[in-house]
């Protein structure tokens, strides 16, 4: 607090000395940030004020006062300036202006949270910052849960000149890390004063306020210190990024929530399959970890087991102690489901249950019937499509009551201590379009796959075959994707996702990038697919495409403010709470839009048609 206004600060310190009070001049207000709720920026470029400190701070430090606002440090050696998280990614970031005015170490202390191969881009803005203007840039990013829906991937780097000289690592469960790089400062003067252009710019910019350090980050007998070469950053694949970033996340939330592991629905499905893998690669980093001598983690682990002397070794072990997999079996499940869903427990060690729901479907249908004298049947015994619907839905919600039963008791009768959290696995596609009951398998305590597509989904489960030797997963990628609520026929699913929605998992990944990241409305939408489909559909048969999954979406769209919290990788994730502010009820005819749309068909088939009456004549 500077004059009763609250701002986000960076505070440099030497030696119990407050050095600068540097507040944030760019805040991050979009997409899951809403920094200007709580702080206002800085607005005074270039000014500093006296700031009075409290005194149990004086008592510290021995200051009565310290500067406060827009300044750099001058050593003995150099200068350093500060760039705060946001700051780096905007148009016109300080170390711009900074490297002009002689400014040779930038250094930013940031909360950048992990989305699907977003390091590309982090690292690609630090080393042009660096290759533009020359200089050192020292990047260190928050590591960890932000107790919601975001996971901060660490990823610290140290780059000079364009070049990356050092790379931390991404999605590790060590709470702190330390990366060091030894660099000759000469480096930097040499490659700056080759660029004219840069000259030129630096000898009209205005000057910053430099807070004086009686402190050198260089000695003179250096001489023979080896000096940190380039190196290539290695990046993940996605279906790495997937195994490691919700893994991390879900170990921060299981340590920090103080329960005992967590419980799954298993349905023998490639959404269930992939939440269990990422389950299991949780398993694989903690024993890592601790081979490791990570004794924050082992601590974690031997509260959470409840046993002071257990020490992890082996995944499936520890999977087995921390993880619960549940099959639950109606008339509707199939046989093959089921046996997927057993061999996968298996191979990953989960404690597996298999129980059957039918009995307690049949006590909720036999309420109704009872209290309103006529019983709903499926569609296939000539029931409605309300019937239908309410019947499946029925099998989704007992589901959701018994996996809450389960993880709050399943401990308890096995004669051990604590609960487990619920996890749901309903993926990103699906959460857009809205294809799930509300409080069904979905509705959980966390949701690792809530932020991933199907797509991304299916290439996870081929990683984990390969790199996990997962072999049961083979047959759960090659079953069409289907929820088992309808009645099978001979013994077979007759019930398959993509049929039910009226689209493809393919098709719903782009709707959703057009939607939330283009923020294409429905018109926008199909003026854009008409191009991006040309060779495969026509004009009309796009058209109904878009009207589709506009109906849907906006029909379903009041689901989103029940989706379980869910692990933030996509750009396009729907999640109402903090990401997707937009209403959640629509006018789901979109009459003004889909007439647009309807006249821009008419248009195309007419000069469709034009030419071909042309070559006729």
């Amino acid at each position: 607090m500077h004059r009763n206004i609250r701002y986000s600060c960076r505070v440099i310190f030497l030696n119990k000395k407050i050095l600068l009070i540097r507040p944030k001049m760019i805040l991050a207000n979009s997409g899951n940030y809403r920094e200007l709720r709580w702080f206002t920026p800085w607005s005074r470029a270039r000014h500093v004020e006296e700031y009075f400190l409290p005194r149990m701070i004086q008592e510290v430090t021995g200051q009565e006062t310290v500067p406060f606002g827009d300044a750099v440090l001058a050593t003995k050696d150099t200068c350093l300036g500060t760039e705060i998280c946001e700051e780096l990614w905007a148009p016109n970031s300080p170390h711009i202006e900074m490297g002009l005015d002689g400014v040779e170490i930038f250094t930013n202390s940031s909360g950048s949270h992990h989305v699907l191969q977003k390091a590309y881009i982090r690292v690609d803005l630090v080393n042009s910052a660096t290759a533009k203007n020359g200089g050192i840039y020292i990047l260190a990013n928050q590591k960890g849960c932000d107790g919601d829906r975001l996971y901060y991937d660490g990823c610290a780097m140290i780059s000079v000149n364009g070049d990356t000289v050092a790379q931390g690592s991404q999605f590790s469960l060590d709470d702190v890390e330390v990366l060091v790089a030894t660099l000759d400062l000469e480096d930097v003067r040499t490659y700056r004063a080759e660029i004219s252009s840069r000259n030129l710019l630096a000898s009209r910019v205005n000057s910053y306020p430099r807070v004086k350090v009686n402190f050198a980050l260089s000695c003179s007998d250096e001489i023979c210190v080896s000096i940190s070469e380039p190196i290539q950053w290695r990046y993940h694949s996605p279906e790495e990024e997937i195994c490691l970033g919700p893994a991390c996340w879900l170990w921060d939330y299981l340590r920090r929530s103080k329960q005992a592991g967590f419980l799954l629905p298993l349905s023998g499905g490639t959404d269930s399959s992939a939440t269990a893998c990422i389950v299991y690669s949780m398993c694989r980093q903690v024993c890592l970890a601790v081979k490791n001598g990570n004794q924050g983690v082992l601590t974690d682990v031997r509260r959470i087991v409840n046993e002071d002397t257990y020490t992890p070794e082996v995944p499936q072990e520890f999977c087995r102690r921390i993880f619960t997999t549940c099959y639950m079996a109606s008339e509707n499940s199939s046989q093959d489901t089921r046996n997927r869903a057993k061999f996968l427990a298996e191979q990953i060690g989960s404690y597996h249950i298999n129980l059957n729901i039918d009995v307690a479907v049949k006590a909720v249908v036999g309420i109704f019937s009872i209290v309103m004298g006529k019983s709903p049947q499926f569609r296939v015994y000539g029931g409605s499509s309300r019937e239908n619907l309410a019947l499946q839905n029925v099998q989704a919600r007992i589901r959701m009551v018994l996996a809450y039963l389960f993880a709050q008791l399943s401990l308890w009768a096995r004669g051990m201590p604590g609960g487990l959290l619920v996890l749901g696995s309903a993926n990103v596609d699906e959460s857009l379009r809205g294809y799930l009951t509300k409080y069904d398998c979905s509705s959980a305590d966390l949701n690792p796959i809530g932020g991933i597509s199907k797509t991304d989904l299916k290439n996870f489960l081929q990683c984990c075959i390969e790199n996990f030797q997962l072999t049961s997963l083979r047959s759960i990628l090659s079953a069409p994707p289907t929820a088992e609520l309808e009645p099978l026929a001979d013994g077979q699913v007759s019930q398959i996702d993509e049929m039910d929605m009226g689209m493809t998992y393919a098709e719903l990944s782009i709707y959703g990038k057009l939607r939330k990241v283009a923020k294409a409305g429905p018109y926008s939408m199909f003026c854009k697919l008409i191009n991006m489909w040309k060779e495969i559909c026509s004009p009309r048969e796009v058209a109904s495409k878009v009207k589709h999954f506009f109906r849907m979406y906006s029909v379903n769209r009041h689901k989103m403010t029940t989706l379980t919290p869910a692990y933030h990788a996509e750009n396009y994730s729907p999640d109402d709470n903090r990401f997707d502010l937009r209403p959640f009820l629509y006018n789901s005819a979109w009459t003004w839009q889909f007439r647009c749309i309807d006249k821009q068909v008419s248009k195309l088939e007419s000069k469709e048609a034009k030419p071909l009456c042309e070559d006729v004549d």
